[in-house]
C-alpha cells in the first residue's frame, strides 16, 4: 500500500509525498519529480511510480510547493527551490533507510533532476521524460505571460484547471538555470525518453540533452505518447523501459 509522508521544504512549508513500496524482491529505491504544475498524482508521476514499484523499485513522489497536498504558495517557489527540494527528498529517503539510487523526472521535473544530480548523494542513475533543455521555456502558455510578469511584477495564470500567480522572482530565477553546464558535468548514467509527437516540449530538446551528456547515455523514443503520458499504457511502457535500463546500475 502507498505510504503517505511529509517533509519540510527548504523554504519552510511542509511538502506531501507518497511512497509506492516495491512488490516482490526489492531491487532498489527511487524518486519521481513531477512537471511544472502537475503534482504527485498526475498520470505520469503516479503511473510510472506504481509500475516501477511493481517491478521492485520503490518510489517516492511528492507535490512541490503549493501543489496538491503540499503547503505553501506555488508562486513563492522557483526552479532553484524545486532543485533544492529534490535534494531534500533524496535526503529524506536516505534517513529512512531506503536510499534513492534512481531519479526520474518528467517535463520540468526532468530539468530539475538534471540540475539536482550533483547534490543528490547516493544517486546512481537518472532518467528524464519529455524534459526541456532550457527550463525557462518550459511551455508555450508560460512563455506567453513572461514579459507581462517581468513588467508588472506578477500575473495570474490559468493553467491545469486552476489559477496560479507567476511572480517576477520565479521568472528571473529560472532564467539563471544554465542547465547545459550541469548536464555536461554529469557523472551519472542518463536515460532520455521523449515522444517524437510531443506538442508541449519538442523532441529537439531530447536531442540537445543527449548531445550535452557524457557516456553512458541512452535515448528512447516514446512513439505515439503525448507529453503528459495520459494515453493508455504509455506511462507503464516508460516505466518498463526505465526499469530494464536502470537494473545494471541500481544492482551494482
Amino acid at each position: 500500500m502507498p505510504e503517505k509522508v511529509r517533509f519540510q521544504s527548504t523554504v519552510g512549508p511542509e511538502l506531501a509525498g507518497v511512497i509506492d513500496h516495491p512488490e516482490g524482491e526489492i531491487r532498489g529505491w527511487g524518486l519521481f519529480v513531477h512537471g511544472f504544475t502537475l503534482g504527485k498524482d498526475s498520470p505520469a508521476a503516479s503511473r510510472v511510480s506504481k509500475q516501477l514499484a511493481r517491478e521492485g523499485i520503490g518510489m517516492l513522489r511528492y507535490d512541490n510547493l503549493g501543489i496538491g497536498d503540499s503547503d505553501g504558495d506555488w508562486g513563492d517557489g522557483s526552479f532553484t527551490i524545486k532543485v533544492q527540494d529534490t535534494i531534500r527528498a533524496v535526503t529524506l529517503m536516505a534517513e529512512r533507510g531506503t536510499p534513492v539510487e534512481l531519479m526520474v523526472g518528467h517535463s520540468w521535473g526532468g530539468a530539475a533532476v538534471l540540475a539536482a544530480a550533483a547534490g543528490a548523494t547516493g544517486v546512481r542513475a537518472l532518467a528524464t521524460i519529455g524534459a526541456p533543455i532550457d527550463p525557462s521555456h518550459v511551455e508555450r502558455q508560460y512563455d506567453a505571460v513572461v514579459d507581462r510578469v517581468l513588467s508588472e511584477g506578477e500575473h495570474e495564470w490559468f493553467v491545469g484547471g486552476r489559477t496560479l500567480v507567476l511572480k517576477r522572482a520565479f521568472v528571473e530565477d529560472v532564467q539563471q538555470a544554465h542547465l547545459r553546464e550541469r548536464i555536461s558535468e554529469l557523472n551519472l548514467p542518463l536515460l532520455v525518453l521523449h515522444s517524437p509527437t510531443d506538442s508541449t516540449v519538442d523532441i529537439d530538446n531530447a536531442g540537445e540533452i543527449f548531445r550535452e551528456a557524457r557516456h553512458p547515455r541512452s535515448f528512447v523514443a516514446l512513439e505515439e505518447a503525448d507529453h503528459l503520458l495520459t494515453a493508455r499504457g504509455q506511462a507503464q511502457r516508460a516505466a518498463h523501459i526505465i526499469s530494464a535500463w536502470a537494473d545494471q546500475y541500481i544492482r551494482a
